[in-house]
């Protein structure tokens, strides 16, 4: 990602107002996640209106860390490399050595990603590693763990009824995690838990820098801060873009956010990686990057899943899934030595992209505002 100061001055103005014209009507229908359509439920994550609740913050060994609350702390710029362990739940997934999507730590066994990062590769968890505690995907330090995948659970209903539904997959590891000041958990939002729309969140990804330049070696963890956009103006904004051999609906499972100030996005590339927001001093996993379109266009917020909407369906896979067989652990393998070669996917990838679009948004700002009234 690259830091574009040049969008906090001059053109930088027109889009700011246009962000506060957003956020306005945004505050008085406050976030409700509204699809367009109806989506059968597939998981047990219906709206609750009212006070925002307080996420349940778990232990998750006796003296050890809590969710959600790393180590590592200070001021945080978008678009530059991640400090270590500043997002100690964040995961690559890697399919035969090679970096294909990102995914979430949840507790000491379990990890949460996009199932879509899947689609045409095999299924066989021995294909599979995670690798933690690093924001490099080389030049791995001490603080790094390589993890074998004992299980991987899509959800059953992944796109059954329209594209990207359900896009999320559970992955159970044959050991436990060692939590360390730069490994943890994200804390799992509760069911139905509403978020304020001044939230701050953040995406993070092993992305491209922009739609044409591929993140260099040794692929350092990028950032971007994004704001929460509500279903209706995400669905009004991607009406922009039906067409017959595309669905480009946001269902009631799925969320938006984005920035229209900076352009901070997902784009081409890399899957699964956190969206989390800050809710009491707390960071909350509440949507994995699922989809989008053209990155050159920042217009479009970014589509993710919505971990809340799947808190039951995450806790019933917890609850009845067996523990691994300490028979069936296979040795652990050391790093490489070369240089991993980054895979892409058919999802999005963190990544900042330019803003060049505010006459257009302005327009669709305007058609919706005449819708509300």
């Amino acid at each position: 990602m690259e830091a574009e100061v040049w969008t906090l001055r001059g053109r930088g103005r027109p889009l700011a107002l246009l962000w506060l014209l957003l956020l306005l009507p945004l505050a008085a229908l406050g976030l409700r996640g509204s699809p367009s359509a109806a989506t059968p439920a597939s998981a047990s994550g219906d709206t609750v209106e009212g006070d925002v609740p307080t996420p349940t913050v778990q232990r998750l060994a006796p003296g050890s860390l809590v969710c959600g609350r790393p180590k590592v702390m200070g001021k945080i710029y978008g678009g530059q490399d991640v400090v270590a362990g500043q997002w100690p739940w964040q995961a690559s997934l890697m399919y035969q050595k090679s970096h294909i999507c990102g995914a979430a730590l949840i507790d000491s066994f379990w990890l949460v990603s996009t199932a879509h990062c899947f689609i045409n590769r095999s299924h066989a968890p021995e294909n599979y590693e995670i690798l933690l505690g690093s924001t490099q995907l080389y030049q791995h330090t001490q603080h790094a763990q390589m993890m074998s995948v004992n299980r991987i659970i899509m959800h059953p209903d992944f796109e059954k009824f329209h594209p990207f539904g359900n896009d999320i997959v559970m992955l159970q590891l044959h050991l436990p995690v060692n939590f360390t000041s730069y490994i943890s958990p994200a804390c799992l939002p509760t069911p139905g838990m509403q978020l304020p729309i001044y939230s701050s969140c953040w995406i993070t990804g092993w992305g491209m820098l922009n739609e044409d330049t591929p993140l260099p070696p040794p692929f350092r963890l990028q950032e971007g801060k994004v704001s929460l956009v509500e279903n209706k103006l995400c669905n009004m904004l991607y009406e922009q873009r039906l067409s017959k051999d595309k669905n480009y609906s946001v269902y009631e499972e799925m969320l938006c956010a984005g920035n229209f100030l900076t352009g901070k996005a997902i784009c081409q590339g890399d899957s699964g990686s956190p969206l989390v927001c800050d809710l009491f001093n707390t960071w909350v996993l509440v949507g994995l990057a699922s989809w989008g379109v053209d990155c050159r266009h920042p217009i479009y917020p970014s589509v993710f899943t919505n971990v809340t909407y799947f808190t039951d369906w995450i806790s019933k896979i917890q609850r009845l899934t067996p523990p691994p067989e300490p028979t069936d652990v296979p040795p652990q393998t050391p790093f490489p030595n070369g240089l991993l070669r980054a895979v892409g996917s058919p999802g999005p990838h963190a990544a900042l992209m330019p803003p060049r679009t505010w006459l257009p948004l302005l327009s669709v700002l305007r058609a919706w505002q005449q819708a509300l009234q």
